[in-house]
């Protein structure tokens, strides 16, 4: 059994979740002690504890009995099986974090799988569903993975209520990609997202990002939800290039100006477009586990966070790999190879 102490490095959730993933897919069990002890409430959350308990019902895993707020799991997975299967967070917690928790191993199934989860589809400490859609999606999809993510439903902090529909087909292995340069750019655009909250914050927070981008006409989008889908705000801003797709993403909140939470975003984009760099920091962590399964990959990123150093942490602990960074004039060059 695999021991892992959730204190290290980042101390978050992304510990248990690729924990769980890999898992699965190795069929290596593990024992993880003092999860989310970086965190200021420590201990399994709603979306931790149904990550654990879809991943157990995916594999039909056996596991220590947990409940909110545990610390410690024992994990024992079995044979990874397709189906159609649908999860409730029953709160505004992500059901992306717990999508990508099941996404990577659904791969390994017999037969196509479907995932329905509700909760929280837009909240501020997890990518938001159109990242997976546009940029984690069109990743796995070159290296050979038939994802598709379907949002069917908004859900903000705090009410949640989001549904998000996935649909996975079986894929034998995935390929090895390299992504050093983000190619030129084929589109950019901005999009605002408002629930239950007047329309004028959303055309406030395009206007500035307009300001910022030199954009106008169809680059700037404006998407009205029916009240009931919120209170909830967000602007997305996506840049489609020639090899990687990012989406850059800042919420609404209660007394923040709508040209500061836009203000936010640009910051955001101007990092990235600032750096030589394929990818951004998010979309970096999210690729290390694909292409440690692949065996092999390379990418430029305009930096590394500390949630990607302890998410290459965990991956090499169940998969032959290493995973490296090195500095480089504009960002960091991120290489995995097999390893002894």
């Amino acid at each position: 059994m695999i021991e892992i102490d959730g204190a290290v490095g980042e101390g978050g959730g992304q510990i248990l979740r690729s924990a769980l993933s890999l898992s699965m897919i190795t069929g290596q069990a593990f024992r993880l002690t003092n999860i989310r002890a970086g965190r200021t409430k420590p201990g399994l959350l709603r979306q931790h504890l149904v990550a654990v308990q879809a991943a157990a019902q995916v594999c039909n895993a056996h596991t220590t009995p947990v409940a909110l707020g545990a610390a410690t799991l024992e994990f024992v997975p079995g044979e990874i099986r397709s189906g159609d299967f649908r999860f409730a967070i029953g709160s505004a917690g992500s059901c992306t974090l717990v999508l990508q928790t099941l996404l990577p191993a659904l791969l390994y199934a017999d037969e196509p799988s479907s995932v329905h989860i509700s909760g929280g589809t837009h909240n501020a400490m997890a990518p938001p569903v159109h990242f997976l859609q546009r940029a984690y999606g069109r990743m796995m999809a070159q290296m050979g993975a038939d994802i598709s993510i379907d949002l069917q439903r908004f859900g903000f902090f705090p009410a949640g209520g989001g549904e998000v529909l996935a649909k996975v087909q079986p894929c034998s292995r995935l390929h090895p990609i390299e992504l050093l340069q983000r190619g030129e750019r084929i589109d950019g655009f901005a999009e605002s997202f408002v629930a239950g909250v007047p329309v004028g914050v959303a055309q406030r927070e395009l206007e500035r990002v307009a300001s910022g981008m030199g954009w106008s006409g169809k680059q700037l989008r404006i998407g009205g939800l029916s009240n009931d889908q919120g209170p909830g705000n967000v602007v997305l801003l996506t840049l489609e290039h020639e090899h990687v797709t990012e989406v850059f993403t800042s919420f609404g909140e209660k007394s923040v100006l709508a040209e500061t939470v836009a203000k936010r975003l640009l910051n955001q984009v101007r990092r990235y477009l600032k750096s030589d760099a394929a990818v951004g920091e998010y979309l970096a962590d999210q690729l290390l586990l694909p292409m440690a399964l692949a065996g092999s990959g390379t990418f430029t990123t305009s930096q590394v966070s500390q949630h990607a150093l302890t998410n290459a942490s965990v991956i090499e602990r169940f998969l032959p790999v290493r995973i490296g960074f090195e500095p480089q004039a504009h960002g960091v060059l991120c290489t995995v190879r097999p390893g002894i």
